[in-house]
């Protein structure tokens, strides 16, 4: 079942030490078949260079397992909840990479200070909040994403405009129509981190990028009338006369 995207899942998977986004086993990749109401996702705790495609765990919506002998990993109950209400996604990628993880140990947003934020990202990646001792001791990973879900909802934010988010005091979780995509969007954040860690340390003044030049970076890669890239014959035509 699914032998495609167990191996599309698990070379994603196996980007994330390649791309210094993982450190022993602490991150994972999934996708999912809509069609099939059904995502494969990495195993718990399996070291990477142990790692096989057909070791790569099939899950229902409800986060039970379907197919698979090892058992998923145990972040499969936060997967699910976000499958379950950001229904545009296809992948979702989790890390602990130190420089998002420092923004969430800080209950921060990375703020959107440069244009390498805004190529992906359409303006600061949210913080949701912490999760309380009751939320922790019933059912962890389940409340970690419907506090992902309920910060979208406060704030008005299309997942698909920002894919990703931090929660606070853990780390941060990306999305993407692809399991490659997710993984990319996972990079994207982690360098975005840093560059807005430092230009903190450097200034105290808003760095924000201005509304216009986030539109510009966001869009020429974005929706209708994007321009980066070989998108199309009118793409090819923008970049003429870029």
């Amino acid at each position: 079942m699914l032998e495609t995207l167990k191996q599309r899942v698990y070379d994603a998977n196996m980007q994330l030490p390649k791309l210094g986004l993982v450190t022993f086993t602490w991150g994972n990749v999934s996708a999912i078949d809509r069609q099939q109401g059904l995502f494969v996702i990495k195993p718990s705790g399996v070291a990477y260079e142990q790692l096989r495609p057909q070791d790569m765990v099939v899950v229902n919506l409800q986060g039970q397992v379907v197919e698979g002998d090892l058992n998923p990993s145990s972040d499969t109950p936060t997967h699910a909840y976000l499958y379950r209400h950001f229904l545009t996604i296809g992948a979702i990628t989790h890390t602990h990479s130190p420089w998002a993880v420092a923004f969430a140990a800080a209950e921060m947003d990375i703020p959107a200070v440069s244009t390498t934020q805004a190529d992906t990202f359409y303006g600061d990646i949210p913080c949701a909040p912490a999760l309380n001792e009751q939320q922790i001791n019933t059912a962890y990973e389940l409340n970690t994403g419907k506090v992902i879900v309920d910060e979208f909802n406060k704030r008005q934010l299309d997942p698909d405009a920002v894919p990703a988010v931090l929660v606070s005091q853990h780390g941060p979780f990306t999305w993407g129509e692809s399991a490659e995509k997710s993984v990319y969007n996972a990079k994207v954040l982690e360098v975005s981190a840093e560059i807005a860690y430092h230009s903190l340390q450097l200034t105290h003044r808003n760095s924000h990028l201005p509304q216009y030049l986030l539109d510009k970076h966001y869009y020429r890669k974005h929706g209708q009338h994007a321009y980066y890239g070989q998108h199309s014959a009118e793409a090819k035509g923008h970049a003429a006369h870029a």
